[in-house]
This record gives C-alpha cells, structure tokens and sequence, in this order.
C-alpha cells in the first residue's frame, strides 16, 4: 500500500483532520494555528506551529527512510525529542 503525503491535524472543535501535508502553503500563529493551503483554503487547528511542523518531519522522514537513503551516506538529523537511530554517518 502506498503511503500518502498526510499528517493528522485536531480542528479546534476537536474533529480529527487528515491532511496532505504537500498542500500547506503557510503557517501562521495567530493566535491560533492557521495553515494556508496552496489553493487559498484556511484550516485552524489546536496544535501549535511547532507540532505541525514536527509532524510534517516525522513523516518526511519516515518517507526517506524507507527508499533507503541510508546506505547512500546521508544521514538525516534527529528529530526534537524522538530517540536517535544508528546507521551510517558521513565524513
């Protein structure tokens, strides 16, 4: 099964939301979190800037991980606050 591009997001009446995390444009604080999509469209949600954006890396991240990335000598950062993973480091 092909994994798609989206991350899950809390609207701020607590409604669960599924996104395509290819389609945020913006992030903005305001003071709520308003992700401006690529077509214009606004969603407000409860997390905060910062949990948006680490949901976003954590699924990048799995993406690269699985094509294998490691072998080829890169070596991604860890994530705030998640535990690192051994593999190859470059020079």
């Amino acid at each position: 099964m092909e994994e798609r591009p989206m991350i899950k997001l809390t609207r701020l009446n607590n409604q669960p939301l599924v996104l395509n995390a290819d389609l945020i444009k913006l992030i903005e604080n305001t003071p709520d979190t308003v992700l401006t999509l690529v077509n214009g469209e606004k969603i407000v949600v409860l997390e905060s800037i910062e949990q948006v954006i680490e949901k976003i890396v954590e699924f990048r991240r799995r993406i690269l991980s699985g094509l294998g990335l490691s072998g080829a000598g890169i070596t991604l950062p860890p994530v705030q606050g998640a535990p690192e993973t051994s593999g190859p480091r470059g020079s």
